[in-house]
């Protein structure tokens, strides 16, 4: 079929189904029929523009530190495609799991036309959101989509020729997406296979991190392509498999449904760990090329597999624990003993805070440690999926839906602990569904079938105040007091008492005294002083990035700061810095009082000379006087 006829016959599909109310079955291909007709049973209206609202740049930055390590991964394919996006006039763009853009690169003038339509970073492409579109559809088919210009639900994004592949993570929930979107006078016939093959890529490297202490099983039919991305890869944990890749799963005939369950001595009896290439036979007779590497023996401070569900480690994998002063501890012992009792917690705390690390160490200290931890980050799930995420399915519940059905991570949760994440971004009508599971302690999965009793405790997580929502009606009352019996506050990086202490903790927690690296003092001294807006997320990631730009036997110098940091610390006066033999008491003290001096009797001006905010000066300024 020609473009022209093609085109032809998308406008007709489109003044039928849209116009006139009738089937065009076989006129379009069908996953865009499919997502027309979600998008209409959604209340979408074709003759509207979508409603979006740009983010602001504190958002904008929060999104990236959220999503830092799926950026990080996906880096080496955004920069490998730029050239080609250059090219034909395209962008190449990366987003979150909700279809959030969070990378966009390649032709800037292409870039400029693409944002009239929103089309920019911060901005949701769901389906729910934006119509049909690649991005969107993709993540709820679950499959590479291209969707070309009429084929868009909504008129205005005609312009746009889109093609996305959906990142699928080890534990086969949505990762996010990447697409190449370009105009659609110009047909990339090459797109659709370039996101695909793309997207192998940043799956593969998914298991780069979070898996040293896993047996990992590398297999192909073709002994040449070991090693590549085409090979499949399963993971496992004492024995049982705890993560894999589509190609592993698809050589040994299972499903996502396997993890936690299938056993690699089932899977493949007899087999030996070897560095070397074995011959191995699958499970219906083909002939497998495969490597079983076992894990290299570590120290105990290298952190579990973050992916393994049951046990969780007490910190996602790379992840720096932040420092539980005395309060916090016997907040932790609260609320470990709460969870053994079935009662809910709740934590509150700015992005960054370390309140998924606290979560996770209350499951660790628990008496339900070596049952699952299963986290759900409410507002990265996709919003026409997250009831099926929740709650799971039977068989055949919807379309697209796997044939085996899903348990859903309420079920998976069984037995453990069930950790809801950015609980304040669930939608309204799940929250009704979740707070009857809360009360009866059973789960209905969509496509009917009989109850499942399940039995979890509940922690769930917000930097959101639920205040707010209760008052806007966004949250419901009966199911904030259900969630909210016992309160938590994580408080964030800028209010910790001792800030340079911190900084030298977790220096030494990232192993830096192994490595020889050491910071300079005025280095140490910025550091305590500046504000961490992103808190122990911002703080870490900086001092791993200085962990790797320093050398040993130099220390670390002002200059290897990153830019905002580098730039706090010039508009710092130099008598604000620790002196070796003065107190905290006495630097605090003349800290304040030079910042004031410098910003000429300004209170404002001065607190972010030092990277505080106007209360915390003073508080800090008051508590001085009362000491002298």
């Amino acid at each position: 079929m020609s473009i022209a006829s093609s085109r032809d016959a998308v406008v007709t599909a489109r003044r039928r189904f849209f116009g006139e109310g009738r089937s065009v079955d076989g006129m379009l291909a069908a996953p865009i029929l499919r997502s027309w007709q979600r998008c209409a049973g959604q209340g979408l209206d074709v003759s509207r523009s979508p409603l979006v609202e740009p983010p602001t740049a504190r958002e904008l930055r929060e999104l990236h530190e959220r999503h830092d390590r799926l950026g990080r991964l996906a880096r080496p394919e955004l920069n490998a495609l730029q050239g080609d996006a250059r090219l034909t006039g395209s962008v190449v763009i990366l987003t979150d799991a909700a279809g959030v853009v969070l990378d966009m690169i390649g032709d800037g003038a292409f870039a400029g036309r693409a944002a009239q339509v929103a089309l920019r970073p911060g901005v949701s492409w769901s389906e729910a959101d934006t119509g049909t579109n690649a991005i969107g559809t993709a993540l709820v088919e679950r499959q590479p989509i291209a969707v070309h210009g009429a084929e868009h639900f909504f008129e205005r994004h005609r312009i746009l020729a889109c093609a996305a592949a959906p990142l699928i993570d080890p534990r086969g929930r949505v990762a996010g997406a990447l697409d190449m979107t370009g105009p659609a006078a110009i047909r990339h016939v090459h797109a659709l296979g370039l996101m695909r093959l793309a997207a192998e890529q940043i799956e593969h490297r998914f298991f780069s991190e979070g898996f040293e202490r896993c047996t990992m099983l590398r297999l192909h039919t073709d002994r040449a392509l070991l090693g590549t991305p085409r090979e499949g890869v399963l993971a496992f944990a004492d024995g049982i498999l705890v993560g894999a890749n589509r190609h592993g799963l698809d050589l040994m005939n299972l499903d996502w449904p396997a993890l936690d369950l299938a056993r690699l001595e089932t899977l493949l009896p007899g087999v030996r760990p070897s560095e070397q290439i074995q011959m191995l036979r699958g499970p219906r007779g083909t002939r497998l090329w495969g490597r079983l590497i076992e894990p290299p023996r570590r120290s105990s401070r290298v952190p579990a597999a973050a992916a393994v569900a049951a046990p969780a480690p007490a910190s996602p994998a790379g992840e720096v624990e932040p420092i539980l002063d005395a309060e916090m501890m016997a907040q932790l012992s609260r609320a470990v003993r709460l969870v053994e009792a079935g009662i809910p917690v709740l934590l509150l705390g700015e992005t960054g805070s370390g309140k998924d690390v606290f979560a996770r160490r209350v499951h660790a200290e628990s008496a339900r440690r070596s049952k699952p931890f299963v986290p759900v980050n409410c507002a990265a799930l996709p919003e026409g999926l997250i009831e099926s995420e929740l709650f799971g399915y039977e068989a055949g519940a919807f379309t697209g839906a796997r044939r085996q059905g899903a348990p859903g991570l309420l079920r998976q949760a069984d037995g453990g602990v069930l950790f809801l994440d950015e609980i304040g971004d669930m939608p309204l009508s799940l929250q009704s569904r979740l707070l009857r599971v809360l009360q009866d302690k059973q789960i209905s999965p969509l496509g009917g079938g009989r109850p499942v009793p399940v039995d979890f405790a509940l922690i769930c997580a917000t930097h959101q105040p639920l205040g707010s929502l209760l008052a806007a009606g966004r949250f419901r009352q009966d199911l904030y007091f259900r969630i909210a019996q016992y309160v938590v506050e994580r408080p964030p990086v800028r209010h910790h008492p001792d800030r340079l202490a911190l900084v030298r903790t977790l220096w030494r927690q990232l192993g830096a005294e192994e490595a020889g690296v050491q910071l300079s003092a005025e280095v140490e001294s910025v550091l305590a002083a500046y504000n961490w807006p992103g808190n122990y997320r911002q703080l870490v990631g900086t001092l791993r990035a200085l962990l790797v730009l320093g050398e040993p036997g130099h220390p670390v110098e002002v200059s290897a700061l990153p830019a905002e940091i580098g730039a706090a610390a010039s508009a710092c006066d130099s008598q604000i810095s620790v002196p070796p033999m003065t107190s905290l008491a006495e630097h605090t003290r003349s800290a304040l009082q030079a910042a004031l001096e410098a910003s000429g009797g300004n209170v404002s001006r001065a607190a972010r000379r030092l990277g505080i905010d106007r209360s915390t000066y003073y508080r800090r300024l008051l508590k001085d006087k009362d000491r002298g």
